[in-house]
């Protein structure tokens, strides 16, 4: 028997809901809003760089007349002139290291951190075990190798003083991971079982030296709270787009050089060496990274730029070997005012172009890993 056809539905259409263009995927708007490299911080981490080779080399004067004008005014004010200039580098490289982890390329798991201060560490201790050898071979050492390499493990940096800057590096970086992977659902125990270490470290060891009846090193895997300021506002700034244009840029380059001349009276009539905690060194390093921002790198220039920025960390490392190499038989406290100007300009331009070199080197043979 044939069925009757259903009786046809007396309610209205069910509509269908018109797609929203904006809840639709869009792979290009997408790829717009992932944000690209970005050639002004290669700039400016390449200018930290230079910076603190210029520090660098202004020590080597203010050293050859022991910290005092009186025993000869050129070198001192030509190696004060120097250091204040450099003052922003190391607060910026916070800076770049906190827009990195918060901003720019955050940590999407701890492997990928952990790779990260690998790249770090090793070429650390390479490096601090270069200079260790290289000391003894300058009969430079104060103390036995031995000892300078137990201290250099806990923190201690001698003789390779301007490696305290990584002691440093390395437990802000992590600790800002740490809460970039909390705040992605990741329990990244193993990281905080590190920065508990390094929270506990000094204790530990001061309770070891007292069980033993002996002195131990000092720990100086730690942070201030002025490198966490500098890299979370370091964050905020490199995520802003300021107001652009030469006029406004040149009201920050008013400022840092106001702030810069305000660091050399401070070094000069106050004391030296200024903290890094200043209000002096605060402005200085904000009003160069307003500076440089967002500012428009051309397109011939990209390239060499980007993968001499990449050798930045090779010739930090050593570039102290190189300053104190060159300096040593030319930097005296008898110098001119002329000589000595020159003879900062030089031995900073011929120890920028000699550590970017060799880095450079040793990166086109593979070593990066090993000597950064």
């Amino acid at each position: 028997m044939p069925t009757q056809p259903a009786a046809a539905s007396t309610s209205p259409p069910k509509r269908t809901a018109a797609p929203d263009p904006a809840a639709a995927p869009d792979p290009a708007a997408a790829a717009a809003r992932r944000p690209g490299h970005r050639y002004d911080v290669d700039l400016i981490r390449l200018l930290c760089a230079c910076g603190v080779i210029l520090g660098h080399t202004g020590s080597e004067f203010i050293d050859a007349v022991g910290r005092q004008e009186a025993n000869g005014a050129a070198a001192y004010w030509a190696g004060m002139t120097a250091d204040a200039i450099s003052r922003f580098a190391v607060p910026m490289y916070f800076a770049i290291a906190g827009w990195a982890v918060l901003v720019g390329a955050p940590p999407r798991d701890g492997r990928r951190l952990a790779q990260r201060m690998v790249r770090i560490v090793v070429p650390m201790a390479v490096w601090t075990v270069i200079y260790l050898l290289w000391g003894r071979l300058q009969e430079t050492n104060e103390d036995p190798l031995r000892d300078l390499a137990v201290d250099a493990a806990f923190g201690t940096v001698r003789p390779a003083y301007h490696l305290w800057y990584l002691y440093a590096y390395v437990p802000a970086v992590l600790l800002l991971g740490f809460v970039v992977l909390l705040r992605a659902g990741r329990r990244p125990w193993w990281l905080g079982g590190v920065l508990l270490g390094f929270a506990l470290g000094p204790g530990l060891l001061a309770d070891a030296g007292r069980i033993a009846d002996s002195g131990t090193p000092s720990f100086g895997w730690g942070f201030g709270v002025y490198s966490l300021v500098y890299a979370a506002g370091g964050a905020l700034l490199f995520s802003l787009r300021p107001r652009s244009g030469r006029g406004i840029r040149a009201l920050w380059l008013g400022a840092a050089t106001a702030a810069m001349l305000g660091v050399l009276l401070y070094q000069t009539q106050v004391k030296y060496v200024i903290p890094n905690a200043h209000v002096l060194v605060a402005v200085f390093t904000g009003a160069v990274l307003l500076t440089l921002t967002r500012v428009r790198v051309p397109e011939r220039w990209r390239s060499p730029l980007k993968r001499v920025a990449g050798a930045a960390f090779g010739a930090y490392l050593v570039h102290l070997m190189v300053i104190r190499t060159l300096a040593e038989p030319l930097v005296s406290a008898d110098l001119g005012r002329a000589e000595a100007v020159l003879l900062t300009a030089g031995i900073w331009a011929a120890s920028v172009v000699l550590s970017f070199g060799v880095a450079l080197l040793w990166q086109r043979l593979g070593l990066r890993r090993l000597l950064g």
